[in-house]
Parts: structure tokens; C-alpha cells; sequence
């Protein structure tokens, strides 16, 4: 009889963490139908100079490591966000990554979803 694959898949999100990569690393830890999950760790990297992101999905993102500051669009000053702090990004809101720890790994988990109602 064949053995059963196992379906569960694991890992640690501080593995493998880079202080001082030339870009941005990003991970896909889950990706279903709708549904996609990312660690995302950065070192120093930001948005180029008029560049914002405009995403189709909406966003749930918690910083677990580092520190790193957001501005949407509209807004005057960017939102600074230490390990711990999360924020739900709607679907098309622009934003931009203004900075990230420069000496340190930033660290980010971040939920994309096609939901509509999210």
C-alpha cells in the first residue's frame, strides 16, 4: 500500500534571514484560490521615488521584526510600525514603503486576499 502524502507543511519565519540583502526577499507560504501568504524581509530597501503600489487583493501585514514606515496616499506622514503592529490595506488603497531598519532584518507577514468584503 502506498504511503499517504502529508499535506502539512512548516517552517520558522526567522530562518534564513539576510541583514543586508540588494533587494527585498519574499516568500509565498501558502497560496490557495484567493487566498496568498508571504513572509517578506527587508533590509534597508523603500519604494522608488514615485512609485506606489496599487494591488487588486487586499492586504492584512503585521511586522514581526525590524521597523519600517507606510504612507498612503493622501496622507502626510507615513505610519511608522514596530513589531507587533498589523494594518488591513484595502484592495487599490496606494501605498508605499517609505523606509525599512537599515542595520536589522524587517520582517513581515502579509495575508492577501481577493475578498471583496475585506
Amino acid at each position: 500500500m502506498p504511503e499517504k502524502q502529508s499535506s502539512e507543511a512548516g517552517g520558522n519565519l526567522f530562518a534564513g534571514l539576510s541583514e543586508a540583502a540588494a533587494a527585498e526577499e519574499v516568500a509565498t507560504l501558502l497560496a490557495a484560490p484567493g487566498l496568498r501568504i508571504e513572509r517578506i524581509v527587508s533590509t534597508g530597501q523603500a519604494s522608488p521615488p514615485g512609485f506606489w503600489y496599487d494591488q487588486d487583493e487586499a492586504e492584512w501585514v503585521v511586522l514581526l521584526k525590524g521597523s519600517a514606515a507606510l504612507l498612503f496616499e493622501g496622507e502626510t506622514a507615513p505610519r511608522v510600525l514596530r513589531p507587533g503592529d498589523y494594518l488591513q490595506i484595502p484592495a487599490h488603497r496606494r501605498h508605499r514603503v517609505e523606509w525599512t531598519a537599515q542595520h536589522e532584518a524587517t520582517v513581515w507577514l502579509a495575508v492577501h486576499c481577493r475578498d471583496a468584503s475585506l
